[in-house]
């Protein structure tokens, strides 16, 4: 399937210092995808994008760069990136599962001032397609362009976010806020579960979304299921992402208990395991500010023992889970998890 990255800094990064340089860079994981366990199709190679917000005297809507061409051969990928800043950057690789290669399928997919991507896939897509576009108000049906499953999640996305009395094309000058976000992605969770079960779908949905409106962020690690594992998403957090020794080798460092930047990926971008901290299954991941708040999602799907099990075949079989660096080799195969008393942010719940 795909892989993404984002990130959300008080200062501007160097898009390099995410995409290119560091050793498990998403430029990498397009063409060596540790976590991608799919061995018929290992490379992420249908096409890539990179989207951004610049200074918003320009505008307050992102600027984005998407290709057809792999993301390890485009040349213009790394011109771009060795002289380009942000504060809040999207990325993705993407290998395709629904939709024709063309750039009007790439990701990250926008709508004014809201940025969005997808890892995963929504199950018998073509079979519930129309159940999701009869529920859509006509301007967020006519802004698809692509075919992908995700552009009309995120058409459903807008849908809710326009139910909950916003209009995604007039954000505020500090955004919609990240509970209207937030209240939008589970919503849109909702209606497709909902579509799910209208249909008698019952093929399990890998739901990782991201979204931004340009000041906060919200990502799902999600999977319509109570027993199958969601495709891998990690965070990590500090004060500073830099390289500390040549050849790639990046980390985060934490001078106090405040935190400067956040990055979300499906695959860790070092091997430096105290960096990375696996977001639960079934929850939804906000970025405020700087500030992380990881709730549990809790629907029909959730799974109040904190000890349960998941199965990982389903999300193997997708290519979409698997160890993190570091990790032994075990026959239940775990992801790669930092104990919830070292996690740099507020847990809470949600309902």
């Amino acid at each position: 399937m795909c892989r993404f990255l984002v990130y959300k800094g008080r200062n501007p990064i160097l898009l390099s210092d995410l995409i290119l340089n560091p050793t498990h860079s998403i430029l990498t994981q397009s063409y060596d995808c540790r976590l991608r366990l799919d061995f018929r199709r290992p490379h992420n190679g249908d096409g890539f994008g990179i989207g951004y917000y610049t200074s918003l005297s320009l505008s307050p809507e992102p600027c984005i760069f998407t290709s057809t061409t792999p993301a390890w051969n485009c040349v213009n990928l790394a011109r771009l990136a060795r002289k380009t800043t942000s504060n809040l950057v999207f990325a993705h690789v993407r290998a395709t599962t629904t939709g024709a290669l063309s750039e009007s399928n790439c990701h990250p997919f926008s709508y004014h001032s809201i940025m969005f991507m997808h890892n995963g896939h929504i199950a018998n897509f073509q079979g519930i397609k129309r159940k999701i576009v009869a529920g859509l108000r006509d301007e967020y049906f006519l802004m698809v362009e692509g075919s992908t499953d995700s552009e009309w999640a995120l058409a459903l996305f807008l849908d809710t976010l326009h139910s909950l009395g916003v209009d995604p094309k007039f954000a505020p000058a500090d955004g919609f806020g990240h509970q209207k976000l937030r209240e939008a992605m589970l919503g849109t969770i909702a209606r497709l579960n909902g579509i799910f079960q209208e249909t008698g779908t019952t093929e399990p949905s890998l739901l990782n979304f991201a979204a931004t409106d340009g000041h906060s962020v919200v990502c799902t690690r999600y999977v319509s299921s109570r027993n199958d594992e969601a495709a891998s998403l990690y965070f990590s957090s500090g004060t500073r992402f830099h390289e500390y020794r040549e050849g790639g080798f990046y980390r985060m460092e934490r001078h106090d208990r405040g935190q400067d930047l956040v990055m979300v990926a499906s695959e860790p971008l070092t091997f430096e395991r105290e960096d990375w901290v696996t977001v639960p299954t079934n929850s939804v991941l906000t970025i405020n500010k700087q500030t992380v708040l990881i709730h549990p999602i809790k629907d029909q799907y959730y799974q109040s023992d904190p000890s349960y099990r998941r199965s990982m075949k389903f999300a193997e079989e997708k290519g979409q889970v698997g160890r993190g660096p570091g990790d032994n080799p075990r026959e239940d195969s775990t992801d790669f998890v930092t104990e919830a008393s070292q996690l740099p942010a507020v847990v809470d719940s949600v309902t």
